[in-house]
């Protein structure tokens, strides 16, 4: 299967194949081709209806990681037994929200799409940012795959964690 993309929101005009194209290289750098992953474009409204059901908080934001694996340590790959378990998780886009923030700096939004998209896939993969260690430690992993995707693709993303935000 490799990469599932649905776009549910209508907001925003999407390049599906470019994002998928993206997500497909992001995996390749992790060595994770062989695992799913789920990414599901939304709009404000409900990026907003998960992050309060999930995280408790009630507003709008960039992304959402739901890992399949839920007790992976950073850096460490699952250990699938069967084949339906060749599954990393599904990761929801605030795509309205990304449009929002890009228009605000001037980035373009489907170089957002996949530096968010990194960072989502991190997560995935036990990545979190609780506390300054762990914030660190994801920043360093963002920072490597974006600069493999660079050196493949001759483009210039960047990492858009630039501070501790625990809120995330």
């Amino acid at each position: 299967m490799g990469v599932v993309l649905r776009n549910l929101q209508k907001v925003v005009r999407l390049r599906r194949a470019r994002l998928r194209k993206d997500v497909d290289t992001l995996r390749h750098i992790l060595g994770v081709q062989k695992f799913d992953v789920g990414i599901v474009c939304v709009d404000n409204h409900r990026i907003q209806q998960i992050n309060n059901t999930y995280r408790k908080k009630n507003f709008p934001t960039d992304v959402l990681s739901f890992p399949f694996h839920e007790d992976l340590r950073p850096g460490k790959l699952p250990c699938p037994l069967y084949r339906d378990e060749l599954n990393l998780g599904d990761i929801f886009l605030g795509v309205e929200f990304v449009m929002k923030q890009c228009q605000e700096e001037s980035f373009d939004l489907h170089d957002a799409l996949t530096v968010v998209t990194a960072h989502g896939i991190c997560h995935l993969l036990g990545y979190r940012h609780e506390t300054e260690e762990e914030w660190t430690e994801m920043l360093q992993r963002e920072n490597y795959i974006l600069s493999e995707y660079n050196r493949l693709t001759g483009r210039h993303l960047q990492p858009l964690m630039k501070k501790c935000d625990h809120s995330r």
